[in-house]
């Protein structure tokens, strides 16, 4: 193996960090675009209740769904991560506005897989939400054990 040149090192370096800036600056445009985006489509979405003066459930099923993108914009900004349940929510949310949207006019069987899949994203999310909660308390008291070896 050939030692690199350190000035070929540190331009190598330098040029990494140069395109992880990038990436992360862009990252941040396009969180801010999505958050800037659901609004607009928040107060279209009232514009139009205004306009036609009555408010349906699938309606505010639909604010729930921008309501959760920009709160999934918005964690992922402040932490750099999402957490996995805010995905299954949009889909649970986004499934049960469809089913209402159907109406009675739709096969009784898409109906009954509809709520199969409402179902089990409902049961994806306790599993989840069980499993973050029992290892974040488990790493929390393994932190205090080695706090106390320290």
């Amino acid at each position: 193996m050939s030692k690199q040149d350190p000035n070929q090192e540190r331009f190598l370096a330098r040029f990494d960090r140069i395109v992880l800036d990038l990436f992360s600056i862009g990252e941040r445009l396009v969180l801010v675009l999505i958050g800037v985006l659901a609004m607009v489509a928040v107060v279209m979405e009232i514009i139009e209740f205004s306009r036609e003066g009555s408010v349906r459930l699938a309606d505010l099923l639909l604010l729930f769904i921008y309501l959760e993108v920009v709160g999934m914009a918005c964690a992922y900004y402040a932490t750099h991560s999402v957490p996995v349940t805010l995905p299954v929510l949009i889909a649970i949310t986004g499934i049960t506005r469809l089913i209402i949207l159907q109406g009675k006019e739709f096969e009784p069987t898409q109906l009954v897989f509809e709520a199969g899949a409402v179902l089990l994203l409902a049961v994806g999310y306790g599993v989840l939400s069980w499993a973050s909660e029992r290892f974040h308390r488990a790493g929390r008291s393994a932190a205090i054990d080695t706090q106390a070896i320290d």
